[in-house]
């Protein structure tokens, strides 16, 4: 028997509403963690500022796992910010699910950062 595919939750009498699974970045927190300190890239001036600090942003997890609408919230500027946002465009998440349907949900992300020679 061929199984049919879910479409959008369109019950308005029945406003139950049942969500599966928030976005979330595979492999979980750490790995995400792991990824941003490994990777982000300190100008000069931030190394030698030694700067630190948390650098908090804001982001949509679209149903094709792309993110979208990236905003830097509270930022640490010395270039940091726009490595930070380098970084985001790059990453792929597991997008949340409703009623079956993978949905755009929003994101909010807060990483401590601490300027550092690689």
């Amino acid at each position: 028997m061929a199984q049919v595919p879910k479409k959008a939750y369109n019950d308005k009498q029945n406003m139950e509403v049942v969500l599966e699974r928030e976005p979330a970045f595979p492999g979980g927190e750490q790995a995400l963690y792991k990824l941003f300190y490994d990777s982000l890239n300190f100008s000069q001036e931030a190394i030698n500022l030694k700067i630190e600090g948390e650098i908090m942003a804001s982001f949509d997890v679209l149903p094709d796992s792309s993110l979208s609408n990236i905003l830097i919230i509270s930022g640490l500027g010395n270039g940091i910010d726009e490595e930070f946002i380098r970084l985001l465009k790059k990453l792929r998440y597991s997008p949340s699910i409703q009623n079956g349907v993978p949905l755009k949900a929003n994101v909010i992300i807060t990483l401590p950062v601490r300027a550092r020679k690689k």
